[in-house]
């Protein structure tokens, strides 16, 4: 018979009731939180109402100054014109009060905040369903947004209805796409590598970094093995990374290249995606992906070899970062190119 460590009654009926507390409290702030943003819905909602009735454009600005003074006069400063201003923007951003309503339940006024600032509605659904998901902080989800995650992630270079579409399924089925996964480029800047190394310095460096090297890849990622040996026939070839995905419930197989991108790459990992699937892939598991990094991509080998139609994906890392301007330059470019690209084919 094992040993069963003992607890007194006491102990068990302490440790219940400090659960219903814990359960409680975190009721009350979801409560709260929603009741919050929905105030500062109603009162943008409200403002912006008087705003049309008088129909000026002038009037906007003098009625936030005028009720900002009332207010901050009344319950502080937190009442200011810049706090009624995020109440007009939440009003105008998400129009529909039931949907506001589910989202305040899940993600604070801190977090939403930084979200209508977002022009375009797919990109910010993007950021509500990935914050929700994930469970992001405000700050890690401010860094999201600074490192232009969503330009980033494959999914923001298909057709519009194709992301309308993942996105439903993400937000009514929690069901994630790899397009909603992978990204492109890979911001690897906080290795630290000198300006010139080999591939068994990037290897090293990322397992060094690997906590930060997760985060960049996404949070659902989990590493399993570094050099995974793969014996066909009677040569060895080793993998660089393997990791699993836990939403996709896939293993992902990771080559890095020092260079730009070419052709045989994609024989190499088609052979280890295929011997991963025979030999490491277990029952109610989805076939392995494989995500090749390179310093340069060379698209259009990528576009030739239809690799964008495979579970074969294709990026560039970057050690060092560009500026923000052309960071965003480059992004934007992209996304129109592989758009452009889409329609044509139509």
């Amino acid at each position: 018979m094992s040993k069963k460590e003992f607890f007194p009654p006491e102990k068990h009926l302490a440790i219940d009731i400090k659960q219903l507390i814990a359960q409680s409290r975190e009721q009350v702030a979801v409560a709260v939180n929603s009741t919050i943003t929905m105030l500062y819905w109603q009162i943008g909602k409200r403002i912006n109402e008087e705003i049309l009735l008088r129909g000026r454009a002038d009037y906007g600005k003098q009625i936030v100054q005028t009720l900002s003074t009332q207010l901050v006069s009344e319950y502080g400063k937190g009442w200011g014109e810049k706090h009624l201003r995020h109440c007009l923007r939440i009003a105008e951003t998400i129009q529909d009060k039931e949907i506001l309503y589910a989202v305040s339940r899940e993600l604070s006024w801190t977090h939403l905040r930084s979200i209508i600032y977002i022009d375009e509605p797919l990109k910010r659904t993007f950021y509500i369903e990935m914050c929700k998901l994930e469970r992001w902080s405000t700050r890690v989800l401010q860094e999201r947004i600074n490192s232009m995650l969503y330009e980033r992630t494959a999914i923001s270079k298909k057709p519009e209805l194709t992301i309308q579409n993942d996105l439903e399924l993400l937000k009514n089925e929690q069901r994630i796409s790899p397009d909603l996964v992978f990204k492109d480029p890979y911001f690897l800047d906080f290795l630290g590598l000198k300006d010139t190394y080999s591939e068994k310095d990037l290897e090293e460096s990322i397992l060094v970094e690997l906590q930060k090297f997760i985060i960049e890849l996404g949070s659902d990622f989990a590493f399993m093995a570094r050099q995974k040996r793969i014996s066909i026939d009677y040569d060895d070839y080793y993998l660089d990374l393997l990791f699993y995905h836990r939403r996709l419930k896939c293993l992902v197989a990771i080559e890095l290249k020092l260079g730009k991108f070419e052709a045989a790459y994609k024989g190499q990992m088609e052979l280890y995606l295929r011997w991963l699937e025979k030999h490491e892939v277990v029952d109610g598991e989805n076939p392995p992906i494989g995500l090749i990094l390179c310093a340069t991509k060379n698209q259009e080998h990528v576009e030739l070899l239809q690799l964008e139609n495979s579970n074969i994906k294709v990026a560039e890392y970057l050690t060092k970062l560009p500026s923000l301007k052309l960071l965003e330059q480059k992004l934007h470019q992209a996304i129109e190119i592989a758009r452009n690209k889409t329609t044509a084919n139509e």
